[in-house]
């Protein structure tokens, strides 16, 4: 199909790659929705750098479109304007990406309504696919790259994502309509397979690798994923990520991204203190993300960060049995002070009032 029409700004920011936080839903004391503190969420990763934001996905909470809560639209609606507002006053090109999950039916009325609501791409779970044939998944990223401007998305299994192998990846890539894909598996094995079927398919100029691998932050970034013999060889890069690790600490994720671009592009040397801070940072994940308890505590882990920062009221989720896992508050206390250099307190205090009351 021919490509939807976008703004050409949003589109190269996309291809030149961008940092995208994957937003936490904002709660209260009463598990209700915080519009005041979700549009404060907004103007933080704004005024840290951040070129996009998504939402409704995995941080976002899947549970915010089961019947009886009913948040995907006004979650959508708010993150939306609070982007548009914000951005407009400070002069930034901002895209806004939207979490689709589901069946096709269902997947197809929730990229309407993000449509409707502004987003500029959506980006699919392939969680509802379980034992689903390949081509079943396939014509499900068609259709709704017939909506709007897709991502396509490994999810990590732990999360409740599913193993998508090569021939998926190598078909989806063919979708005129797919614009990037966020590689979050966790896994070196299938990172690999979705980078070989870019290559493999030529079309590293069309869909722009993000990489979700929340563990393996920057050897995502400073490794080129070269396939086939060298005479004929086509070489790939990560040049964006979209994570729900950059959802806390965004400040810092941009300058790191600045730094990892300059890598990419060569004018930067890979250096052992880069790799130091590689293993720095997947031991601060390890913290956030509760890998020790099969990932429970990954969304209160995130959201312990912004509510120390004052940013959240609390770490509250939906499901109120999910909570930090036992030891990891002491965890998140440890990486914290252990590596004051990945933590951006100092901005967020001296904007927070600001992004509160504005």
């Amino acid at each position: 199909m021919k490509r939807t029409e976008l703004p050409q700004p949003i589109l190269d920011l996309i291809r030149r790659g961008t940092v995208i936080p994957a937003t936490p839903l904002v709660l209260n004391s009463k598990r209700q929705f915080d519009e005041r503190r979700q549009r404060a969420l907004m103007r933080y990763y704004i005024d840290a750098g951040a070129g996009g934001i998504a939402v409704g996905m995995h941080f976002t909470q899947f549970e915010i479109r089961s019947p009886g809560i009913d948040l995907f639209e006004p979650v959508l609606r708010v993150c939306a304007d609070e982007i548009d507002r914000h951005a407009a006053k400070t002069g930034r090109t901002i895209a806004k990406i939207a979490g689709i999950s589901g069946r096709t039916e269902t997947a197809l009325k929730q990229a309407r309504q993000a449509r409707e609501l502004g987003y500029h791409f959506g980006i699919a779970s392939m969680a509802a696919f379980g034992g689903a044939m390949e081509q079943e998944m396939v014509h499900h990223m068609r259709e709704l790259a017939q909506v709007m401007p897709m991502f396509g998305f490994y999810l990590l299994t732990g999360v409740g994502g599913i193993r998508l192998p090569y021939g998926f990846w190598r078909e989806l890539v063919e979708i005129e309509n797919i614009v990037g894909i966020k590689i979050a598996p966790f896994d070196r094995y299938g990172t690999v397979d979705v980078t070989r079927a870019l290559a493999d398919a030529g079309r590293e100029s069309d869909i722009t690798l993000y990489t979700g691998n929340d563990d393996s932050i920057l050897c995502d970034f400073i490794t080129p994923f070269r396939f086939g013999p060298p005479e004929s060889a086509r070489t790939v890069r990560i040049r964006g990520g979209l994570l729900g690790q950059w959802a806390c600490w965004t400040k810092r994720a941009v300058e790191l991204h600045a730094r990892m671009l300059r890598v990419a592009d060569g004018a930067e040397p890979i250096t052992p203190e880069l790799l130091t801070l590689s293993a720095q940072i997947t031991d601060a994940n390890a913290a956030l993300f509760d890998p020790a308890h099969n990932f429970a505590g990954s969304i209160p882990g995130v959201n312990e960060i912004l509510r120390r920062q004052g940013l959240l009221e609390g770490a509250w989720t939906l499901k109120r049995d999910e909570v930090l896992s036992p030891g990891q508050s002491e965890e998140i206390d440890r990486v914290c002070a252990a590596y004051p250099h990945l933590t951006d307190d100092e901005f967020v205090a001296a904007n927070l009032e600001r992004w509160l009351g504005s």
